[in-house]
């Protein structure tokens, strides 16, 4: 790389406004090259903190005393940060409970139940393996029909291919806003458009969106809509997913999990189920409190900086890696499998080489860690609030030295 592209780099960084929020993630500043944070966000400092105080104050302190103090409305009031934050959501509409596929399968059932007579849920073949998976259960169990959308794998779903699908069968349209392989960011108000004037239910799954791309989901129009915690809302591990049903739809929506939690009365112990008011219908089971707790710490930030500021950082890092590609990359037969147009791109980009499966290995054993994705994508997860230039730059030369490596073994 020449001292040209460098002084780019070093530029870049320094005219940075987000670039010292880097200093509060734990690593940041160690040399290993972190390219995979739509996989698994770094942790903030701060939580480490607010893991010891919840350890020694509220679980040893208070005990069960928790539940009546806090813990019982968390999923609410974390539901209700996360959709001011990041959904364009107003209150009372989104909850955190469960794993993004048991929250997938609750609001798809409960999309359907919604939609009586229609026998059809309309999704693309290159969607989460997750979201194919359960929409394929829900039809084996109510004996619906799949209605396959095929897209081109480093592109995404349009409007015009769902205005050809949807019709006066389709019940629900379950898409991606952002592909999990490609990037391709979904005009999720047209499409929602669309969906409604076949008379269906639109549900989408964010998990790749939220916390990278600013959302709209009440002026869109939304119907439903899920996502993880643990990409760019830095949960940690295993954190809890988010549903989200809009207003109108809650009163008549019929929970396919009923639990005590998700009970009118939860300690009333009755014989039957009486749904609990509004979004807190949706919760089954016993609260992950502490699954909850790095996500309130990246809220704050969140909240701090504003998603338009990290939106912005965010279409930064990868028109650098756009750059970078085009002059170390291309010259190596590498291709870019994301749009390059920033308005239909979320928050990664993959890179495409026959060779990326074997490169991926050899870079996560010399601490850089992007990861990859059949066929032969290198996929580069670019958290805005955690990732500088210089690091990706760094990563970049990685690859590039990589690659002339195994050209040069014949691997």
């Amino acid at each position: 790389m020449t001292s040209t592209s460098h002084e780019t780099t070093a530029r870049l960084d320094a005219d940075d406004e987000l670039a010292s929020y880097r200093d509060r993630f734990v690593g940041a500043q160690s040399p290993l090259v972190y390219l995979d944070g739509n996989s698994l966000g770094r942790p903030l400092r701060v939580t480490g903190e607010r893991l010891r105080t919840f350890v020694d104050d509220e679980w040893g302190g208070r005990l069960i005393r928790g539940w009546d103090e806090a813990w019982m409305d968390l999923p609410t009031v974390v539901g209700d940060r996360i959709g001011a934050t990041c959904l364009g959501a107003a209150p009372g509409q989104t909850v955190v409970a469960d794993s993004t596929t048991v929250l997938l399968y609750k609001a798809l059932r409960a999309a359907v139940a919604a939609r009586p007579g229609r026998r059809e849920v309309v999704l693309d073949r290159d969607n989460f393996p997750t979201d194919r998976y359960v929409a394929a259960g829900v039809a084996d169990e109510l004996g619906l029909t799949l209605r396959w959308i095929d897209v081109d794998t480093s592109a995404g779903v349009t409007l015009e291919q769902v205005q050809e699908v949807v019709g006066e069968q389709t019940a629900v349209v379950l898409l991606s806003h952002v592909a999990y392989r490609s990037a391709w960011l979904a005009d999720a108000p047209a499409i929602t458009a669309a969906v409604h004037d076949a008379g269906a239910l639109v549900l989408w799954d964010l998990s790749h969106s939220v916390g990278s791309v600013p959302l709209e989901l009440d002026a869109w129009g939304v119907d439903l809509a899920v996502g993880c915690t643990y990409k760019y809302l830095n949960g940690g591990p295993g954190s809890p997913a988010f549903v989200y049903v809009a207003e109108r739809l809650l009163d008549g929506l019929q929970q396919p999990v009923p639990g005590w939690m998700g009970h009118a009365d939860p300690f009333a112990m009755g014989p039957g189920w009486t749904p609990a008011p509004g979004i807190r219908r949706m919760v089954s089971g016993t609260p992950p409190v502490v699954g909850m707790l790095a996500v309130q710490d990246m809220l704050d930030l969140l909240e701090e900086v504003g998603m338009p500021a990290v939106r912005a950082k965010s279409v930064g890092l990868a028109e650098h890696v756009l750059r970078l590609t085009d002059d170390l990359l291309a010259p190596r037969g590498v291709g870019v499998a994301t749009p390059r147009e920033a308005q239909r791109r979320g928050g990664h980009v993959t890179l495409t080489h026959p060779a990326m499966r074997e490169a991926t290995a050899r870079l996560w054993a010399a601490d850089v860690v992007p990861d990859y994705r059949d066929p032969g994508g290198l996929r580069l997860g670019l958290s805005p609030l955690s990732t500088s230039y210089d690091e990706v730059t760094r990563g970049m030369e990685s690859v590039r030295e990589v690659l002339a490596d195994l050209t040069a073994s014949g691997a």
